[in-house]
C-alpha cells in the first residue's frame, strides 16, 4: 500500500481535505471535512488518479463533517463526467447515507458512478468490472514518433478487429504525439484501450501543464490540433499527472466488426 498523500492546497485556516491512498490497483480518495471546501481539490485528485491508469477510483465520503450538506449530490455527481468521457475506468462513491446514495442514482451524471455503502464494497465493485485491455508503447520525442505511433495503433486495432477505425485513429494519435513531441520534448508514453465500442488513445509526457488547462485552450497545443482532434473524436481533453506532466487523450467511437471466422478479442487482461 502506498502511504497517503494530499492533493490540492493548504490555506491559512484550512487543511487539505482529500487524501489519496492506493490499495492494489485501486486508488482510494478519503474525503474529510466539509464537502464544499474540497470540491475543487476532489476533482483534481480524481483527475490525477485517472491519469495513472488505475483499475478504478473510490471516493470515500463516509467521514464528512457535519453530516451531508445541501448540494452534496450535485458536487459528487460531477465525478460522473470523468466516467462518461474516460470509459472503462470506474469511479465509485462510498457513502453510508441512503438519501445521498438515492440522490446520486437519480442525477444524470451520478448514473455513471457506482454508489455503495462502504469502501470495502466500493473496492469489490471496481474489481468486479472487466479488466481493461491496454496496449502501450514508449516513444522518443523525435521526427519518427508520429509515424511509429500510427504503425503501432494500426497493428493493435487490426488485432482487435477494429479495421474501420484505423484511418481516424491514425490521424488522431499522430496529431497527439506530434504535439507532445514538439511542445514537451520528453519521452512519450502512448496507450490504446478499447471497451464497449469506445477507443481511448492517451499520450503522456512530462512537459508541464496547469491542471486548469484544457486541450481546447489555444496556448496548450494550438488551434490546428484542436480542430483536427475535435472533428474525429467523441471527446478529448487533458489530465494533469502527479509528476507535473500531463496526459492528453481522445475517445473515438469504435464498434467492433462482426466476423464469422470465430476470431475474438483478446482476453480481458492488461498487456504492458
Amino acid at each position: 500500500m502506498v502511504p497517503p498523500r494530499s492533493a490540492g492546497y493548504a490555506g491559512k485556516e484550512r487543511r487539505l481535505k482529500a487524501r489519496t491512498r492506493t490499495i492494489g490497483q485501486v486508488v482510494v480518495l478519503d474525503v474529510a471535512g466539509l464537502l464544499g471546501e474540497v470540491d475543487k481539490n476532489l476533482d483534481v485528485a480524481i483527475q490525477l488518479a485517472l491519469a495513472e491508469g488505475p483499475r478504478g477510483v473510490v471516493c470515500d465520503v463516509s467521514t464528512l463533517l457535519e453530516g451531508i450538506e445541501p448540494g452534496a449530490a450535485e458536487i459528487l455527481a460531477r465525478a460522473g463526467r470523468h466516467v462518461r468521457d474516460w470509459p472503462a475506468t470506474p469511479v465509485v462513491v462510498a457513502c453510508p447515507d441512503p438519501q445521498l446514495r438515492e440522490e446520486l442514482h437519480a442525477h444524470p451524471l451520478g448514473r455513471h458512478l457506482f454508489v455503495v455503502e462502504s469502501t470495502s464494497l466500493a473496492i469489490s465493485a471496481v474489481l468486479a468490472t472487466p479488466l481493461l485491455v491496454v496496449e502501450r508503447l514508449r516513444l522518443d520525442p523525435n521526427p519518427t514518433a508520429s509515424r511509429d505511433s500510427r504503425n503501432f495503433v494500426a497493428r493493435v486495432l487490426k488485432g482487435w478487429q477494429l479495421d474501420r477505425v484505423i484511418p481516424f485513429a491514425s490521424v488522431v494519435v499522430s496529431r497527439l504525439v506530434a504535439g507532445s513531441s514538439l511542445y514537451a520534448g520528453t519521452a512519450i508514453d502512448l496507450s490504446v484501450a478499447w471497451n464497449a465500442g469506445a477507443l481511448r488513445l492517451t499520450v503522456r509526457d512530462r512537459g508541464p501543464a496547469r491542471p486548469s488547462r484544457r486541450l481546447s485552450d489555444p496556448d496548450l497545443q494550438g488551434q490546428r490540433l484542436t480542430v483536427a482532434i475535435g472533428g474525429l473524436s467523441r471527446t478529448f481533453g487533458v489530465l494533469p499527472t502527479a509528476d507535473g506532466g500531463k496526459v492528453v487523450w481522445a475517445v473515438l467511437d469504435a464498434p467492433q466488426e462482426r466476423r464469422s471466422t470465430g476470431n475474438k478479442m483478446h482476453s480481458a487482461k492488461e498487456s504492458t
